[in-house]
């Protein structure tokens, strides 16, 4: 049986068929662009959200730490400036206190004669054991001049019973008149010298007692790990 040809109407029905089905498949392939496409925007979106989110954050931890610092080299700078303060308080009062001491030696003299003549006598002879020698230099306070005779003339018997020698001195009054007193002895030549005065004993002092002195008058440092 041979096919028959379609007619007008039946060629007319089959191309809406046709054409309804093409819109039909593009309608659906747009609405599947559309979704794949709305996707894309809301990942991509997304993905520029969060990196600007992060920078942001990347800024805010910058600038945090960066405060930080600054509080910490602040804190560290009023620790230090403080610190310093103390310490040069600490230092005035311990001047203080060895120019109130180098006062008081300095009126020892006037207000005890009879000890600071057995003073003297007592550094006299332990120069004239160290000198050793038979001629021996004695440089004394102007004011102390027949004060240091005497206590040298005593020092010298008691320096000829300890070792049976016998020394000859010399007394120059040449010492500055403000100094605290005491005596600087010297060998004839002057090369062997031994500095016997107040105020070089109270400087040895002041380098041998400062540890000690700092530790009762300010408590122990904290700070420090060794102690001699």
């Amino acid at each position: 049986m041979s096919a028959r040809p379609l007619s007008d109407e039946e060629v007319s029905s089959e191309m809406n068929k046709m054409t309804a089905f093409i819109q039909q498949e593009a309608q659906e392939k747009g609405r599947e662009i559309r979704i794949k496409a709305d996707e894309e925007f809301a990942i991509e979106k997304a993905k520029l959200v969060r990196q600007e989110q992060q920078a942001i954050d990347a800024q805010y931890e910058k600038k945090r730490k960066g405060v930080e610092v600054a509080q910490k080299i602040a804190q560290s700078t009023l620790i230090n400036k403080s610190r310093l303060r103390l310490l040069h308080r600490r230092e005035e009062h311990l001047q203080d206190l060895f120019s109130e001491a180098r006062s008081q030696l300095t009126k020892l003299a006037a207000s005890d004669p009879a000890a600071y003549s057995q003073f003297l006598q007592g550094v006299i002879v332990q120069g004239f054991l160290q000198i050793m020698e038979s001629s021996i230099i004695i440089r004394t306070r102007p004011q102390d001049h027949q004060t240091a005779e005497q206590a040298a003339e005593q020092a010298a018997k008691v320096y000829h019973e300890l070792t049976g020698l016998s020394t000859s001195f010399e007394i120059e009054p040449d010492l500055p008149e403000d100094g605290a007193g005491g005596v600087l002895l010297s060998n004839a030549s002057r090369r062997i010298k031994v500095d016997n005065s107040l105020d070089e004993r109270l400087r040895l002092l002041e380098d041998r007692m400062l540890p000690e002195i700092r530790r009762d008058l300010f408590g122990i440092n904290q700070n420090r790990k060794f102690y001699t």
